[in-house]
């Protein structure tokens, strides 16, 4: 594959959804190095592109996040787990066909394999966001921009945005120890192949990841 080279980082606004709307889903395990051609978009990929881009990001967390903070508030962790299951990958397919793209979100561990487990470029955007944390860059602007060659010469981008644990993520997330009987029964039920949980405050919890084809 031809990473085509990179153009200085733009900044990207962040959501007070953004937490709430990634806290519930499913991750899986991943391991890798960093590679810094990847931390800004290439200087082919026009403004208008990278800015829509980062919408379609948005967009994803906006809806997922109205809709757990609804169930949050009437029903509680045990509704949020529901959502999670049934409403993330509908908004995911919907907005999937509307942007002409194939837009989801991964991490670091598995709760939903069919929807959060990470591929070869997911991986390695989750394991550059774990190295650039621990260099103690901050992670609310953290994005990974990768432009590739694929058949019949076509291009493809695929970009990621980092997304960390936050305290509300902990009610389903934290040490298993700690999440409450009933609830731990309803993520069983929900997921039994479930690993999601142990997480602690400021650990990256995953990412939205886009990928599409370019004109």
């Amino acid at each position: 594959m031809k990473i085509l080279p990179p153009s200085s980082k733009l900044s990207i606004k962040t959501l007070v959804t953004t937490s709430t709307a990634f806290c519930l889903t499913a991750m899986a395990t991943l391991a890798g190095s960093a590679n810094a051609q990847e931390l800004s978009p290439p200087v082919s990929l026009e403004n208008a592109t990278i800015e829509s881009t980062r919408a379609m990001a948005n967009e994803l967390l906006t809806q997922l996040g109205q809709k757990l903070k609804l169930a949050m508030s009437t029903e509680g962790p045990e509704g949020a787990v529901s959502v999670c299951k049934e409403t993330s990958p509908a908004i995911a397919k919907s907005l999937s066909s509307k942007h002409g793209a194939q837009m989801t979100r991964v991490g670091t561990r598995v709760r939903n394999p069919v929807m959060g487990t990470p591929n070869a470029w997911q991986k390695e955007a989750l394991a550059q966001f774990e190295n650039r944390l621990t260099k103690g860059e901050p992670a609310a602007n953290m994005e990974y921009w990768k432009v590739v060659d694929i058949d019949n010469g076509k291009h493809e981008l695929q970009y990621a945005k980092a997304i960390m644990v936050q305290p509300v993520c902990l009610s389903c997330h934290g040490p298993a120890s700690e999440i409450p009987t009933s609830l731990a029964e309803k993520i069983r039920i929900e997921y039994p192949q479930d690993q999601a949980t142990g997480y602690s405050v400021g650990k990256l919890r995953g990412a939205v990841v886009i990928s599409k084809l370019l004109n």
